[in-house]
């Protein structure tokens, strides 16, 4: 891995007194990089966010950690012709790279996670290929360095379908002047990122529409958590999707543990369907963001071939997800969220309920930031929880 980084350093450095070096402020990236015939540009980013988190739960000693919870090198532009842009991004955190397997991905870190190109071929439509985030929950579309809070809901946690390789196909059209619908269409491995075994059971269909009855969000805030830039005028964003994965072979659609079967020989496989719903509205510094989710299989217990069951579940059950914030004209922010979590319908091991309080000031935007927030968690019939957490997001 290290290797590769520095295969990756070296290649950009040395090519560096053949092209033209635009450079940029602060949260722009690092350097830019245009070719002298305009074939093609490379824009040059590193972020990372410092975490520190205690937790307290009930009847037993307080934990304390501290962590680099995300450190990413990212990469993007165009080649050939600025209607084909391309975006790469690898992680290099110990969280980043987790969930390799002997098994699934030869015994590598999972670090890559985007690696895509975006081809605008037709007026507004665009096709995409490669591997990246399916056009799931917003919240997990959304980038990590643009949260509100210090991490992503409960909802997110257990239900988002994340990365993955495929295709996509991505349309958009004015039903008015100010009137947008948004359109994406998803075909991938069903496997997750990073898996070097082939598909190992059917494929996964995503299925996405959004509409904007007030017209365009600035700086694609429907995809940011703060109304950073205080929209003057009202702006809202609703959206659904639908997946399907076809025989998935993991507890959760594309993510968490594979189901074996027959003492480790084989996959058990279902047919996973999930939904989301989902908005956010924004006007001057006022935000507020919605997720409803819901997840459902074929036959949730995973069961050997003689019909004895593994163990395994998939996760079924549904989730709803509440926040609100409000940025002061100090570019401080209060922002609150309450998650109701009905994971395992079947042993109900999953549910529970959590309150959070955040606190954040934006130095330079979501590029320079402090987050902080506590939070409360209510499980069902076991230790309930509190959880505090301070995070520091740098982005060049």
């Amino acid at each position: 891995m290290k290797l590769t980084l520095l295969g990756v350093m070296m290649l950009l450095f040395t090519s560096l007194s053949a092209q033209e070096i635009k450079t940029d402020t602060f949260g722009k990236g690092i350097f830019n990089v245009v070719g002298k015939d305009s074939t093609f540009s490379m824009n040059f980013a590193i972020r990372f966010q410092l975490l520190g988190f205690s937790s307290w739960t009930e009847h037993q000693p307080n934990e304390l950690s501290f962590l680099v919870r995300r450190s990413r090198l990212k990469l993007k532009g165009f080649v050939y012709s600025p209607k084909l842009k391309y975006k790469f991004e690898a992680g290099f955190s110990n969280r980043d790279m987790s969930g390799g397997s002997e098994d699934f991905t030869h015994g590598s870190p999972r670090f890559i996670m985007d690696a895509f190109l975006e081809w605008g071929y037709y007026k507004n439509l665009s096709l995409w290929v490669g591997q990246g985030k399916l056009p799931g929950n917003r919240e997990r579309v959304m980038s990590s360095a643009d949260l509100q809070l210090v991490d992503r809901s409960l909802l997110n946690g257990k239900f988002n379908i994340d990365r993955d390789i495929g295709v996509q196909l991505k349309h958009y059209f004015h039903l008015s002047e100010k009137f947008i619908v948004k359109e994406i269409l998803s075909i991938s491995q069903g496997e997750g990122r990073n898996i070097t075994t082939g598909n190992l059971g059917g494929l996964q269909y995503v299925g996405r529409i959004e509409l904007l009855p007030f017209g365009k969000f600035k700086n694609k805030g429907d995809y940011t958590g703060a109304d950073l830039v205080r929209e003057k005028t009202p702006k809202l964003a609703i959206g659904t999707s639908y997946e399907f994965n076809n025989d998935a072979v993991r507890e959760r659609s594309n993510q968490g543990r594979y189901m074996l079967i027959d003492d480790d020989s084989a996959l058990f496989k279902s047919n996973i369907n999930t939904v989301f719903i989902d908005g956010i509205f924004k006007y001057k510094g006022y935000s507020f963001m919605f997720e409803y989710a819901n997840r459902n299989a074929d036959d949730p217990i995973a069961k050997n071939s003689d019909g004895s069951a593994t163990g395994d579940i998939i996760q079924v059950g549904n989730a709803l997800n509440l926040q609100s914030g409000y940025v002061f004209p100090s570019n401080w922010e209060i922002a609150g969220r309450f998650t109701n979590l009905n994971m395992d319908e079947i042993t109900m091991e999953n549910s529970r309920d959590m309150y959070t309080l955040g606190l954040s000031k934006y130095i330079v935007g979501q590029k320079l930031k402090v987050q902080s927030d506590c939070s409360y968690i209510s499980n069902n019939g076991r230790p309930n929880e509190i959880l505090a957490r301070l995070q520091i997001d740098v982005h060049f």
